[in-house]
C-alpha cells in the first residue's frame, strides 16, 4: 500500500458526504477551511516552514497512521484530523527554529511528538526518539519504516537508563515532566555545548525556580501555534557557567 492509500482515511473522514451532495450544491466554507490539508498548508505558511515537495504529504500520512493506530492503542486523546494537525503537528513545528545543532533526541516521545514531526522537517539532522512504552516505540518504528525516515532511530528505554556513546546537541521534551525533573533525568544526554528544550504550556514560577544545581535557564520563548489560542512556551536550559568552566 502506497502513501496515497495511507492518506485515504483522512480524506474519508474530512469530507464525509461529498458524493451525496445534490447537483449544484456548494460545500460549506468552514468544512473546506477545516480540512487537514488546508489547516496544514496555512499553518506551515504562518510558521514560515519551508515545505519541500514531500513534507506536507509525509505529515498527512503521519496523521492517517496515528488515527489508524489510535483506534487500537489510544496513543492520543485528540481524534479529529484537523485537530491533530493543529495540536500535534503545528505545535511540534513551532519549535523548529530553536533546535541547536544536528544531533537531537526527543525524550518521552510518545507517538513521535515532536521528534518524528521535526525529523520530517529537518531531513539533514539526526534524531533519536526515546520512549519506554512498547506500544509507542512500535508505532514509531512503523512510521519510520512506512515514511522512509532514514534520519530517525527509535529507542525503547527509560530516559535515565539510556546511555548513548556521545551527547546530543539538543535534548527536547514535550509535556514530559517538570523542568527540574527533566534536567535531572535527561541532563546527561546533552553534549558539552548541548541544550535542553522543554515545551510547555503556561509557565509556573515555582517550576522555573526548581532547577537542580548545574543548570540554568538561558531563555523562555513564547510560541505562537496557528489555530491554538492557549499559551505555549519553550524553555531553554544550559549548563550553569561555573559548570561549563570546570
Amino acid at each position: 500500500m502506497g502513501r496515497r492509500a495511507v492518506r485515504s482515511s483522512i480524506l474519508a473522514i474530512s469530507i464525509p458526504d461529498a458524493v451525496s451532495e445534490p447537483p449544484g450544491a456548494v460545500s460549506d466554507t468552514p468544512m473546506t477551511e477545516n480540512a487537514p490539508e488546508a489547516v496544514l498548508e496555512d499553518g506551515l505558511a504562518r510558521l514560515g516552514v519551508a515545505a519541500g515537495p514531500d513534507l506536507a504529504e509525509r505529515l498527512l500520512d503521519y496523521v492517517a497512521l496515528l488515527q489508524r493506530w489510535n483506534a487500537a492503542y489510544n496513543l492520543t486523546s485528540v481524534r479529529e484530523p484537523a485537530a491533530i494537525v493543529r495540536r500535534h503537528l503545528l505545535d511540534s513545528l513551532a519549535v523548529l527554529p530553536y533546535l541547536h545543532g544536528c544531533q537531537i533526541v526527543d525524550v518521552g516521545s510518545g507517538p513521535g511528538l515532536p521528534g518524528l514531526v521535526l525529523a520530517m522537517a529537518r531531513p539533514g539532522s539526526s534524531f533519536v526518539v526515546l520512549d519506554s512504552a512498547a506500544k509507542k516505540t512500535r508505532f514509531m518504528r512503523h512510521v519510520t519504516a512506512r515514511l522512509a525516515l532514514d534520519n530517525v532511530e527509535v529507542v525503547r528505554a527509560r530516559v535515565e537508563d539510556y546511555a548513548p556513546a556521545s551527547g546530543f546537541d539538543t535534548v527536547i521534551s514535550r509535556a514530559f515532566s517538570s523542568l527540574g525533573e527533566f534536567a535531572r533525568l535527561a541532563g546527561h544526554l546533552a553534549g558539552a555545548d548541548g541544550r535542553l528544550l522543554a515545551m510547555k504550556g503556561k509557565l509556573v514560577g515555582a517550576e522555573l525556580a526548581g532547577l537542580p544545581a548545574g543548570w540554568s535557564i538561558a531563555r523562555t520563548q513564547a510560541l505562537t501555534v496557528p489555530g491554538i489560542g492557549e499559551a505555549r512556551h519553550l524553555v531553554e536550559l544550559v549548563r550553569a557557567m561555573d559548570e561549563q568552566d570546570k
